[in-house]
């Protein structure tokens, strides 16, 4: 079954936006296109206008597309599992944060400020078309230090980024998940007052 028939809307139990409901994170990528460069930037401008503390726009990204050094260096960081399918996305994306400025200033909420700017990258993405499945099955260390990047700075998770492909292409571990039902814990175990 491919992929691009099934339909991913989460099941939600109050009304959202269509786009938020309709995104997913797949990890059958068509391996044959590269990506459409004015959709990618219009994923990173949606994750440079993102909201953050103080506007300290703590993040940073590495953008690899395939076919680059870049691109080969982060796909050999990913562990075995990870390396079935996101070395079929367009792009691989390392989201970093920056952990205190060049000033020496400590930035307290730059882990929360780099992971909204990942979810408007992501929501922009899937909006234009483009699909995201972001991980943390890499090796972070190693990819810091590929790419000689200062301590400040920290690489916490990699964005495949892509066209959705057939997902019958995927080797069996990874076939399964591409299909299995969307859930969420109940709102009432995840809010914990409601006063």
């Amino acid at each position: 079954m491919s992929t691009t028939a099934l339909d991913r809307t989460a099941p939600t139990d109050a009304p959202v936006l269509d786009i938020l409901a309709a995104r997913w994170s797949p990890r059958a990528y068509d391996g044959s296109a590269s990506v459409d460069e004015g959709k990618l930037a219009s994923a990173l401008e949606a994750a440079r206008w993102s909201p953050s503390a103080y506007n300290n726009q703590p993040w940073r990204f590495i953008v690899a597309r395939r076919g680059s050094a870049a691109y080969a260096a982060i796909s050999e960081a990913l562990v075995d599992f990870n390396k079935m399918w996101a070395t079929k996305a367009g792009v691989l994306v390392v989201a970093i944060a920056e952990l205190e400025s060049d000033e020496g200033r400590t930035h307290a909420t730059a882990h929360y400020d780099l992971g909204q700017a990942a979810a408007h990258f992501s929501v922009q993405a899937h909006h234009d078309g483009l699909f995201v499945h972001q991980m943390t099955g890499f090796d972070a260390p190693a990819v810091h230090a590929h790419f000689e990047l200062p301590d400040r700075l920290e690489v916490v998770t990699l964005l495949a980024v892509g066209d959705l492909g057939d997902s019958a292409h995927l080797p069996e571990p990874v076939r399964a998940g591409e299909s299995a039902p969307r859930e969420r814990r109940p709102i009432a175990e995840t809010v914990i007052v409601d006063a």
